[in-house]
């Protein structure tokens, strides 16, 4: 970490400051996972219920992403970050008031049949929904504002540093709301959360932007940007189409483990995985990320997608609890070199006024991906099983290794050149200011 040594004092504070209210961040939101969906079962819901519930959240994601991409770009990264943090310090009192609301049924008549419909977990999915503007806003918003800090030459070391936000806060925030909920009540543990997004909130507003906005002023009867259309663009649509493929994978191992691991009869405390995969995912972004910025960032996201792959194969092939927990750490390595890599490799191929919708759309593929993980692969879990899932993951993601080698640049030599660590990124704004 001796780049922080090179920085000015305020430089320094301002990347500190940044730093923790990342941590607020994913903590605050982490927090919830282990507690949310037993809030939701205390309020009468089943188990499709409760699914139906938590998958909001990727509603309000997905439908809210491409205004507060564009908005980071118009309004300034600080703003963005601000509508982030308060949706985290908000979303737990919110769930709460389910708690004091009196019962709100009612029944739909169709034909024959009589739907009773519970008007209180509508209402939680709208909180749900609106929960999903947290990580829409955030984390487009954190990567730009990183980015637009960090000196060109040590853009992969920083961003690698200040990523380590995501596993630090993943892995503290559920310990904390599961001690919480066990120690005292739901009450004490999504007050709790809500604190964390509170000092996130003070942090935010102490951070420092680089960035100057220039909202763009189109002339007289021209048509705005078609923000979409950006995604079509060659330095876009194949790290979009990745993250798609890899979201799948993601989306299977957060929806299917616990089954899986019921599903096989072994006594194993599933959310051991989950922190093997945090301690990895911690690792190695202190290391690739400066390996990055000697050596390209191709070599490490074809090195990241090899190991998505190897992830899925051995859950797909785990039959005692030490495989499994291998399985979590693969799978830890590959999140922790993939998706620094792609906010760098992003970073370097957009302008500073471009830099949060270009963000924001090669992240829709991810989210699309997790969002249609749980439906799709649960639908072939019913034909085959939870194992043959993962089995599935790891050919999405092989599939994603194949595009990459072959279609990350404009033509196929330089795609294999790049995606080897042999060759520079022709889309890199840099590369093309430099022809």
């Amino acid at each position: 970490m001796k780049v922080f040594t090179t920085f000015s004092p305020a430089l320094r504070w301002n990347l500190t400051i940044l730093f923790v209210a990342g941590l607020c961040f994913w903590a605050g939101l982490a927090g919830l996972l282990p507690t949310l969906p037993l809030f939701i079962e205390t309020l009468g819901a089943t188990g499709s219920q409760i699914g139906v519930v938590m998958a909001s959240f990727a509603f309000g994601l997905l439908v809210a992403r491409p205004w507060l991409a564009r908005l980071a770009d118009e309004r300034g990264r600080k703003l963005v970050l601000l509508i982030g943090i308060v949706a985290i310090a908000i979303a737990p009192f919110l769930y709460l008031l389910a708690v004091v609301l009196p019962p709100l049924t009612g029944q739909i008549r169709l034909g024959d049949q009589t739907i009773t419909v519970n008007g209180v977990l509508l209402l939680l999915m709208v909180f749900r929904a609106f929960h999903g503007l947290s990580i829409a806003a955030f984390v487009v918003a954190y990567s730009a504002l990183v980015i637009d800090i960090s000196p060109p030459a040590n853009r992969g070391e920083l961003i690698g540093y200040m990523s380590l936000v995501n596993p630090i806060g993943m892995a503290l925030g559920p310990a904390l709301g599961g001690f919480l909920l066990e120690w005292q009540n739901f009450s004490v543990a999504f007050t709790a959360m809500g604190i964390l997004g509170i000092l996130g909130i003070v942090c935010v507003t102490q951070v420092k932007e680089t960035y100057t906005p220039r909202p763009a002023v189109p002339a007289v009867g021209a048509a705005r940007p078609v923000f979409w259309s950006l995604l079509w663009t060659p330095r876009v649509r194949t790290p979009a189409m990745i993250l798609l493929l890899v979201g799948l994978a993601f989306g299977t191992l957060s929806t299917f483990v616990p089954l899986f691991v019921r599903e096989t009869g072994l006594a194993l405390n599933v959310g051991l995985i989950y922190t093997a995969s945090a301690i990895a995912s911690f690792g190695i972004r202190l290391l690739v990320g400066r390996a990055s910025d000697r050596h390209g960032r191709g070599r490490f996201i074809t090195m990241g997608l090899l190991l998505y792959t190897l992830s899925m194969l051995t859950f797909w092939q785990a039959t005692t609890p030490a495989m499994f927990l291998i399985a979590g750490l693969i799978q830890g390595g590959a999140a922790g070199t993939l998706i620094p890599m792609i906010a760098v490799l992003m970073g370097d191929r957009s302008a500073a006024d471009e830099r949060g919708k270009v963000f924001g759309l090669v992240m829709v593929g991810f989210d699309v991906g997790i969002a249609i993980a749980g439906p799709l692969f649960g639908t072939f879990a019913d034909w085959a099983s939870y194992r043959d899932c993962f089995g599935l993951s790891g050919l999405m993601t092989f599939l994603g290794f194949l595009i990459f080698i072959t279609a990350s640049s404009k033509s196929l030599k330089h795609s294999l050149q790049f995606s080897l660590g042999q060759g520079r990124d022709i889309y890199a704004v840099e590369a093309q200011a430099a022809d």
